[in-house]
């Protein structure tokens, strides 16, 4: 993903680039998964894939979102968009595999807009934040991210 203009170097955003990075190693199972015909893992996937998100969209929504909202309006509503509905179809594999036997399909379509959405953010929103933040918007990130917390490993 992009490095070009140094937003990584602070840590808001290299919190969640990290969480892309691992939601991507994680949608790369799933497709090994759903290869193999194996809907359970294809489900678990799922709900760890939740289980990184959850955190992760409270920090952009409550956070970077409303900080970039006047300038981008239309783009951050696009962005939230996405996020339900990735949500959605994620959420149906909360109790276990779905029945419907078109959830595959679904998890799949959601999962390739999550991955379009992650560069949308990593190539414009987080560039975008480097340009227009303030240090309280990036002291509220990090707040927010102290309350809500991450399923990433602590950095080496």
């Amino acid at each position: 993903m992009c490095e070009y203009c140094g937003c990584q170097a602070l840590a808001p955003i290299s919190e969640l680039t990290r969480e892309h990075d691992m939601v991507l190693s994680l949608v790369r199972e799933v497709r090994v998964a759903r290869d193999e015909g194996d809907g359970p893992r294809m489900a678990e996937l799922a709900s760890r894939i939740a289980a990184v998100l959850g955190p992760h969209t409270e920090v952009e929504e409550r956070g970077l979102f409303p900080a970039l909202a006047a300038d981008f309006p239309d783009q951050i509503a696009i962005l939230e968009a996405e996020h339900r509905q990735i949500a959605a179809v994620l959420g149906e594999a909360s109790p276990g595999l779905p029945e419907d036997p078109a959830w595959p399909d679904r998890l799949t379509a959601a999962l390739a807009i999550l991955r379009t959405h992650i560069h949308k953010e990593q190539d414009g929103v987080f560039p975008a934040a480097l340009a227009s933040l303030r240090t309280a918007d990036w002291e509220a990130m990090e707040n927010i991210r102290a309350r809500v917390g991450s399923l990433l490993p602590s950095p080496a």
